[in-house]
């Protein structure tokens, strides 16, 4: 997973990998996959696939003709594209998966029950939402009582890292709040984050379901959400959400830019999604 990203122009902000399934939240880099040289973008995609002969006698220094010229550039647009590409990305990842998995049991056929879903993060309370349920996941599925002990999993990573004074550097870094010369990263602070996850994880033990914390990790209040409304986000994320996730606002521009008169989750997203006060 780690490797692929290193390849492709998409970083990771959380993961777990369970027994059967995995979670993963991708940041998707276009910025910079548009600033690669063509060298770049062949070598790179040469990582996972066989290049074409253009492409070779390219990075040999081989002169090409002008339509040479123009059908390799073809290609390389085009492997640009696939390398900013989440699809592209879990296809390399769920075949590789999928070929060990078959050559471990001595068996052929699929592997995988059918194809990833996806949700788009639209702003900063959806994204600290998907990342805490994704790191909650061992603890909710009771096979680990705290994040550091979460095996398999970013916020354990993450911790193991932050005992150091480090930051994991194949994972997207916590940058902290907006600022004028915000570099690319999760805008919230790391320490901060972690106590949202440990203060999340605490409230889904049985015997405090419904409680409320009185001392209320402070991304809570940056990002204007509710005790409550949190609980039912972070419980149901998967169930009540299925593609764009974000403040009602957000939600509605985004299905105007795609066309979309309705989309599954929005009520969740007026009721528990609300925009922070300005």
């Amino acid at each position: 997973m780690q490797q692929l990203a290193s390849v492709f122009s998409l970083d990771i902000a959380a993961y777990a990998v369970m027994s059967n399934h995995y979670h993963i939240v991708l940041y998707i880099d276009a910025k910079t996959a548009r600033v690669w040289s063509d060298t770049e973008v062949i070598l790179r995609w040469q990582e996972l696939f066989k290049v074409s002969n253009l492409a070779r006698r390219f990075i040999q220094g081989t002169p090409l003709d002008f339509s040479e010229k123009h059908k390799l550039k073809e290609l390389i647009e085009l492997w640009r594209e696939r390398l900013m590409d989440i699809s592209w990305f879990m296809r390399c990842l769920n075949e590789f998966i999928a070929r060990q998995a078959n050559t471990e049991d001595r068996c052929t056929g699929h592997f995988w029950e059918g194809r990833f879903k996806s949700q788009a993060l639209l702003d900063e309370s959806a994204l600290a939402a998907c990342m805490a349920y994704v790191d909650l996941n061992p603890i909710r599925a009771n096979m680990a009582k705290t994040p550091e002990d979460s095996n398999h999993t970013s916020v354990q990573q993450r911790i193991r890292a932050a005992v150091l004074g480090k930051q994991p550097k194949e994972l997207l870094p916590f940058v902290g709040g907006e600022r004028l010369d915000m570099p690319k990263g999760l805008p919230f602070q790391l320490d901060h984050y972690l106590a949202l996850v440990d203060w999340s994880g605490r409230h889904l033990d049985p015997r405090k379901r419904g409680a409320i914390s009185q001392n209320t990790p402070p991304i809570l209040d940056r990002l204007g959400i509710s005790v409550k409304h949190w609980l039912h986000l972070n419980r149901n994320f998967e169930s009540r959400f299925k593609s764009l996730v974000g403040s009602a606002e957000a939600v509605r521009k985004a299905c105007l830019q795609l066309d979309k008169r309705w989309i599954h989750g929005l009520r969740d997203c007026q009721q528990f999604l609300s925009p922070a006060p300005s």
